[in-house]
């Protein structure tokens, strides 16, 4: 059966000389795996070879969901070329995709999770046509990576302490921290913020700054936060993403490295 959807490349690998094994985020079907015979040639109907983080309409039989769709038709979209002239931007966002393609099933579609992703690739390539610093790359991962756990259905709890249930607030976080200075924890056991009465429960806690707990507690600070604060927020989330995929993830390292 003939399928036509919209579509962004989140891998990529060589099958043969000529052919390519491709993973696709497609807004309406989900994650599809398919193979794009030809795909290498010279006059290759795809117009040569499919890259990572490529996007456009796409057209695949899928006869069996247990084997490979093939890919008939991939009508690209213009490049993000911007995305591969800087290399922090690029790695960001194959992290994007790396991401996607392990917290995600097969023929489970998240439309809103695919327009999120879109949202983000497009922004990241803005941002750096615009000359965006690493600050602003940065937090458009992290804001991706909170959609991206929320359209799974592992959306941390950020609102209020997990254990205690205690709510939080950027005004009641700020007068606290006059007198406690760092009160929050994150765990990825419980899934959220532990608050500083509750944190000896909880072994695998991660101590926040005062300005890291303030910005997730309000995610509307992250686009205004320092470089710094973003960092050690992402660096949790690498926790929390290695704790549920039971590995690192591959980007990981490029990430946190620069």
């Amino acid at each position: 059966m003939l399928t036509k959807d919209l579509a962004i490349c989140i891998r990529a690998i060589d099958y043969s000389e000529t052919s390519q094994i491709v993973s696709f985020f497609t807004r309406a079907a989900g994650k599809i795996d398919a193979i794009a015979k030809g795909s290498k040639r010279p006059k290759s109907p795809f117009d040569g070879p499919i890259e990572v983080l490529s996007h456009g309409n796409i057209v695949f039989i899928d006869s069996n969901r247990e084997k490979l769709a093939t890919l008939t038709e991939f009508q690209q979209q213009p490049v993000l070329r911007n995305l591969y002239s800087n290399l922090f931007v690029l790695h960001c966002c194959l992290f994007g995709a790396e991401l996607l393609n392990k917290l995600t099933d097969d023929y489970d579609p998240h439309p809103g999770l695919f327009d999120g992703f879109l949202e983000f690739l497009q922004n990241a390539n803005g941002q750096h046509s615009a000359g965006g610093r690493q600050r602003d790359i940065l937090a458009l991962l992290i804001l991706f990576q909170l959609t991206l756990l929320k359209e799974i259905g592992l959306q941390p709890i950020l609102s209020h302490c997990v254990n205690c249930k205690t709510s939080y607030s950027t005004r009641r976080l700020t007068a606290e921290s006059r007198a406690a200075g760092n009160e929050l924890y994150f765990s990825s056991s419980a899934n959220g913020l532990i608050c500083r009465d509750c944190e000896p429960g909880f072994p695998d806690k991660i101590r926040l700054t005062k300005k890291a707990s303030a910005c997730l507690v309000s995610l509307k600070q992250i686009t205004d936060s320092e470089e710094k604060t973003l960092k050690e927020i992402e660096k949790v989330l690498i926790n929390h993403l290695t704790l549920l995929l039971g590995r690192t993830p591959k980007m990981a390292k490029h990430i946190l490295g620069n």
